[in-house]
């Protein structure tokens, strides 16, 4: 089940950061192309407001993947929802107030930016952070839902989103070209109505009585938005970091090889960032799962989880770096047609970037995995030494003896070092080899129940229910429980895993899976039940009449405490039953 989970989440992760970049990649492209040097000036030059928006967005996206994932595998769907409505406030509140204060100072910010106060450039300027800004709220709410419809399951309409946002960029872009000719405003605008499209394409579902996510005024507290901004903080890092490298890597390369140098380094960064995108669909996946996982203490689910990603990582990192040194020269002639000493050099350099691919789909599932897992400043850490410190310095060095081919390392470096230092650390914390039973996840020897605590079944047919029941017996059995405790336990495996496979398997006509797991606690027996069949929640549904009514009754009046929750397109619940 969390093979199939991750390979689901990681092609919606990969295609939404695959279209987002290549709508970028594209309105770069024809700006440059049709609108002339004023005019892709202009686009660099408004450039940090974007990078401010996305970088709002995008902190805010991923603490709604840690604080969510954390209240998902709490079994809290109460909290989830508060979740929900914060990050909804929050994002329409500070979008709105950014394109307010945008459109009104767009004059001052243009000059401010470089473009000084007057002629074409300021024009330009002015004209495209009008046109963008529009788009604000529909960019950050875009931001925002991705992390909820994955959270939903809905991968086919997130994607659905996507497509549609970058089809609609696209049209509008050569609409603007060669039909209305309206300049940098009319780019601006037909990416905020590209936004504004994906949004509609979300909004349908969150609209509709089939969202899992209930919004309300009174969910949208204090405290829930600090919790969100807290966890999101090392994406505002990570972007930092990543900010700081392109402006040192510059002043390196204007005394290696000049503007030349620099314009090529740019090329490499556009084609760089499109590619990865497999890096950071392996993150995202790593971010949400792993804290669920970590919050249902499920250590044995942390580890597949683990095993997993490491393959997708070898696997996409080699295949797409390969396509980067096959097709460099191509794809570098879409920014420099013409032959010559600045197309060699940016393809070399992107070439050598794509070396280190496999390094960061690893080092980025590693450090999106330690920030769901609470390990904040960790995670920091590492952003900090992976997009700055370590290419910077490879750069700095390398540059002494290769001159601009030393630069380009910078990517494989950066990853290579970053990989190395979270090896010694581990080493130096868990006392034993970073790849030995897992230790690079860090987890303390307490972390859950002992193994000898657990019991995992899978349960795919009837005849499967009756072994688990008598498997849960026995497991009660060597854990010293009564005729009682252990009636109760297999009582509880025995109707809830035949209500869903006699009705929630049947009905789905696909091949399904039922994943039961029983810890042994000191004063409890906690029961999670995982399915892939259609929502169906027990603890505030039940059947007014017939044998399943009796049984989910039963169930529940056996239960302590049960909680349901609707996440991933999975039925997820957890029953605690007393041990007096």
């Amino acid at each position: 089940m969390i093979r199939k989970l991750t390979r689901q989440m990681l092609t919606a992760q990969i295609f939404s950061a695959l279209t987002v970049s290549l709508c970028l990649l594209i309105d770069s492209i024809m700006i440059g192309r049709y609108l002339g040097v004023d005019a892709i000036a202009a686009y660099q030059l408004a450039n940090p407001i974007l990078l401010m928006i996305g970088a709002l967005g995008s902190m805010l996206a991923a603490g709604i993947q840690v604080v969510c994932s954390k209240s998902l595998g709490l079994g809290s769907q109460e909290e989830t929802n508060k979740g929900y409505s914060s990050a909804v406030a929050l994002a329409f509140g500070v979008s709105t107030a950014l394109m307010l204060l945008v459109l009104i100072f767009r004059g001052p910010l243009a000059t401010a930016m470089g473009a000084g106060g007057g002629g074409e450039l300021f024009t330009q300027t002015k004209g495209y952070l009008s046109g963008f800004i529009i788009g604000a709220p529909a960019s950050m709410g875009a931001l925002i839902l991705v992390p909820f419809m994955q959270l939903a399951g809905q991968n086919g309409l997130l994607i659905a989103a996507v497509l549609t946002m970058t089809m609609t960029d696209i049209a509008l872009d050569l609409l603007n070209v060669f039909v209305l000719h309206g300049g940098m405003f009319g780019m601006g605008l037909a990416s905020s109505l590209s936004y504004y499209a994906a949004l509609i394409i979300g909004g349908v579902y969150f609209l509709s009585r089939k969202c899992v996510f209930r919004f309300s005024l009174s969910g949208v507290t204090f405290s829930k938005i600090a919790e969100l901004i807290k966890s999101g903080v090392p994406a505002v890092f990570n972007m930092a970091a990543g900010m700081v490298m392109v402006f040192a890597l510059n002043k390196i390369l204007l005394g290696t090889g000049g503007s030349d140098a620099v314009a090529a380094f740019s090329v490499i960064n556009s084609i760089g960032n499109t590619s990865n995108c497999v890096s950071t669909g392996v993150g995202g996946v790593a971010l949400t799962l792993a804290g669920i996982f970590y919050n249902e203490e499920d250590r044995s689910g942390l580890k597949i989880l683990s095993r997993h990603l490491g393959r997708y990582s070898v696997i996409l990192g080699a295949v797409v770096g390969l396509l980067m040194v096959i097709f460099a020269r191509p794809t570098v002639g879409l920014f420099i047609p013409n032959a010559g000493a600045l197309q060699d050099l940016a393809v070399l350099g992107v070439r050598l970037f794509a070396g280190g691919l496999i390094l960061r789909c690893i080092n980025n599932a590693l450090k999106n995995a330690y920030q769901a897992m609470d390990k904040v400043h960790l995670t920091e850490i590492i952003s900090i030494v992976q997009c700055a410190v370590f290419p910077i310095l490879s750069a700095f060095l390398l540059s002494r003896f290769l001159g601009t081919t030393g630069v380009w390392f910078f990517f494989v470096m950066g990853e290579l070092l970053t990989v190395a230092a979270l090896g010694l650390y581990v080493k130096k914390v868990m006392k034993t080899e970073p790849w030995k039973d897992y230790s690079f996840l860090l987890l303390k020897d307490d972390f859950s129940v002992p193994e000898d605590h657990i019991l995992e079944i899978d349960v795919r047919t009837i005849e499967d229910v009756t072994k688990a029941a008598n498997a849960a017996e026995d497991f009660c059995r060597r854990h010293g429980q009564d005729a009682r405790i252990t009636n109760h336990i297999a009582l509880c495996i025995e109707e809830m895993a035949s209500n869903t496979i006699q009705h929630g398997f049947s009905r789905s006509g696909k091949q399904n899976h039922l994943f039961i797991r029983v810890l042994y606690k000191e004063d409890a027996f906690v029961l999670r039940f995982r399915d892939d069949c259609g929502a169906f929640d027990p603890v505030n549904y039940i059947p007014r009449e017939g044998k399943d009514a009796l049984g989910i009754r039963l169930v529940m009046a056996v239960a302590q405490d049960a909680q349901y929750t609707h996440s991933l397109n999975l039925n997820n619940l957890m029953l605690k039953v007393p041990i007096e």
